[in-house]
């Protein structure tokens, strides 16, 4: 049998470098989990591995059970959880036990009770050497003894299940009659500490000290003799485990492969993790196809490669792309040119089918393709594509009004959407937007145009560019705004986790676009007319705009602020910010990085303190509205000439209506501008007294804390900057 696996394993070559890695790996597996299971989709593997590593070690914490540190590796069929530096037993754990309170434990004369006595028998420890404590409830007797820690080795076997128990899937399956869910069926658990097995069962699967190899180059089990031993028994059987060193080797044999094709492969990170997760032992392999197909648009060749194949496009020395492939077999050398051959009859067929799609695609001009548009459901309640073309024309006409893409953006609008209803989109939906921009420039469209088709859907994903073009932002901003309003109008609002629309990524992609682009008008403005469309058609009623525009907007300003926070601003500076509004997001990111330049100087701390009381008092206004001839103290007139002036200068210096966008200089400058406030609202506090028991006083003087706060918050809500909060 062994024969037999070694013949069927690859050369003598990849053999002695698995034997080498296996041998280098021995370092210290004090400790192995490995969950053995059917083929899990490669995109599980990333939460997994984290999810494994934090829990494993959290529970050894949490068990006062040291060590050295936890790593997971996984395959498609195996979850491995390995520690290394583990202590061979808990450590020693203080344990405090309360007893009986202290006027049950002790009679009048002070002496034991059989209360006490019992209590210390049963904790172990002298009666002696209890102590009397006063708590919340009363005096109570509490003992305080030192437990020696269990064999590691039990331990483990309690916190094994609980860890298999605690992976989450995005899609978890349940088979046979079994009653509980995991990502792929459980064929087999190995558990060892050393040269012992951990003892346990997971819903009658018992642990074991037996794994199993390859699915085809080594099918049988194989005994582990020791946790140590479990990296050296996977590399015999056929089982590269570590990820890094699957890729690692598929890189490097898949440059060698392209190289000898006069090429180099374009080899991604996504597809390269997606591969990785998809094989045990890889062996890349070459291939072709017709060059006829290079003729093609590139993405009708490189789609079906990358999205459907999991191929690894090649390209020559100038970046052309060749008609050659690198594939990755999940296995040996053995009948690699079956495996070939059989790769390239697949790819032929793909590529037969696109070149005819294209052919059909180009004989019907994507403008005539519009009407077809009113088949294609948007979404039940909220119209076709060719409802959402029009209304995507509108809301960017909004933004580019006054500039030359104006007479273009109906157009452009319409034609955006129209490749959905291509044979090639219908067939590729990945290529929408890339194929419209191919047919477009195909068949004579401006450039411009042909260029917003493919932009409006950018950004696609975190950390995608956004639109260059001043049309493809528009488009994109529009596109987005339209979906996010229309759904949360007919109530499918994103929650917890939940997010089936991709709403917090459109979001994102408002924020990043408009930001970029710094629209004059506001982004609240085109939220608003987004609403108002949709109540012109009878989606939303008259009096759900309000509401609506109102949820969308503190919706996007929770995006604004994850993003805010993952850029490093501080919470309560991010919260300030986009508490002074986000109708413009490249200003409000600008005036958190201003208050973050300033947020340790001395006066920016006194500035938020004063506007802190400011806010506080002014919580009791009913509205903003005062009278100066009512003001009867000196500090009064004073604070109110130091507001409207501070009022005129700062929205003057920081009004962002004009230009659509204002810089953090001009922020830092009206905040120090701000701070000279500070003396007139400190001298206020000291000789008015707010709360007077005239009604008509205090209600003035209310009223103009009111309007004082809104003043205090023209650039950021000073209130909400946490360390320099004060009550009043």
């Amino acid at each position: 049998m062994r024969k037999t696996q070694q013949q069927r394993l690859d050369t003598s070559r990849d053999t002695e470098a698995a034997g080498a890695a296996a041998a280098q790996s021995l370092s210290g597996w004090d400790a192995v989990l490995e969950i053995g299971t059917e083929e899990m989709p490669a995109r599980f593997a990333a939460g997994l591995i984290r999810q494994a590593e934090e829990g494993c070690y959290r529970l050894l914490a949490d068990a006062h059970v040291e060590s050295g540190g936890v790593k997971c590796y996984t395959t498609p069929r195996r979850i491995i959880v390995a520690i290394t530096g583990l202590a061979p037993k808990q450590a020693p754990l203080e344990v405090e036990l309360r007893g009986p309170a202290a006027r049950i434990a002790y009679d009048a004369e002070g002496k034991p009770t059989r209360a006490l006595e019992g209590f210390a028998r049963s904790a172990g420890v002298s009666v002696d050497s209890v102590e009397r404590r006063t708590t919340e409830a009363g005096e109570y007797v509490f003992a305080r003894k030192t437990e020696e820690g269990r064999p590691t080795i039990e331990v483990l076997a309690e916190i094994f299940p609980k860890l298999i128990d605690a992976f989450s899937f995005p899609k978890a399956m349940r088979w046979g009659s079994n009653d509980f869910r995991f990502g792929r069926p459980i064929r087999w658990i190995l558990a060892l500490m050393g040269e012992d097995m951990v003892e346990f069962s997971y819903h009658n699967i018992a642990s074991g000290r037996v794994t199993y190899g390859h699915r085809t180059l080594a099918p049988g089990p194989a005994v582990v003799p020791s946790s140590w031993d479990l990296p050296r028994v996977l590399e015999a059987a056929g089982v590269v485990y570590d990820p890094a060193r699957r890729a690692e080797r598929i890189v490097e044999e898949a440059r060698s492969l392209a190289e000898g094709l006069g090429g180099q492969p374009v080899i991604s990170d996504e597809l390269l993790d997606e591969v990785v997760n998809l094989v045990e032992w890889p062996t890349a392999f070459s291939g072709r196809f017709d060059a006829r197909y290079l003729e093609l648009p590139e993405p009708c060749v490189t789609t079906p490669m990358v999205n459907h194949q999991r191929y690894f496009p090649v390209r020559d020395a100038g970046g052309r792309l060749m008609n050659a492939f690198i594939g990755v077999r999940n296995g040996g050398t053995r009948s690699i040119d079956v495996v070939r051959a059989g790769n390239e009859r697949v790819l032929a067929a793909r590529l037969a089918d696109a070149e005819f799609f294209f052919k059909e695609d180009m004989a019907v001009p994507l403008m005539a393709r519009v009407d077809e548009l009113k088949g294609v459901m948007f979404q039940e309640k909220l119209g076709s594509m060719y409802d959402k073309a029009l209304r995507i024309g509108k809301l960017a006409s909004e933004l580019v009004g006054g500039t030359p893409m104006a007479a273009l953006v109906d157009v452009a609008a319409l034609m955006a959407k129209a490749d959905l209803v291509t044979s090639m989109v219908r067939e590729f939906t990945e290529l929408q937007g890339v194929m419209g921009r191919e047919y477009a420039l195909r068949q004579g469209v401006e450039p411009v145009v042909a260029e917003a088709i493919f932009e409006h859907y950018l950004p696609r994903f975190a950390d995608d560019r956004v639109p260059e073009s001043p049309l493809g932002a528009a488009l994109s901003v529009a596109d987005k705004v339209d979906s996010i309003v229309g759904y949360f109008g007919i109530g499918m609002i994103p929650s917890g986790s939940a997010d089936p629309y991709a709403l917090r990524r459109q979001a994102a992609g408002v924020l990043g676009v408009y930001g970029k682009a710094r629209y004059v008008l506001g982004l609240d403005a085109l939220v608003a007319r987004a609403a108002e469309l949709y109540a012109d058609s009878g989606v939303l009623a008259p009096d759900q705009v309000d509401s609506v525009v109102g949820q969308v907007m503190e919706f996007i300003g929770t995006r604004l602020r994850v993003a805010m926070e993952e850029a490093g601003i501080r919470y309560d500076i991010a919260d300030a910010a986009i508490a002074a509004g986000i109708g413009r997001p490249a200003c409000t990111w600008e005036r958190a990085w201003a208050v973050t330049q300033v947020a340790h100087e001395p006066w920016f701390a006194a500035l938020a303190t004063a506007a802190s009381r400011v806010r506080n008092i002014a919580a009791h206004a009913e509205t903003a509205q005062f009278t100066p001839s009512l003001f009867e103290e000196r500090a009064e007139h004073a604070l109110y000439k130091a507001m409207h002036d501070l009022e005129s200068e700062i929205r003057t210096s920081v009004d962002s209506r004009r230009s659509g966008f204002v810089d953090r200089k001009a922020y830092v400058s009206a905040l120090e501008r701000m701070s000279l406030i500070v003396p007139p609202i400190n001298q206020y506090f000291d000789a008015v007294l707010v709360m007077a028991k005239d009604q008509k006083l205090r209600s003035n003087r209310l009223g103009m804390l009111k309007a004082l706060h809104s003043v205090l918050s023209l650039v950021v809500d000073l209130s909400k900057i946490v360390f320099a909060s004060a009550s009043e």
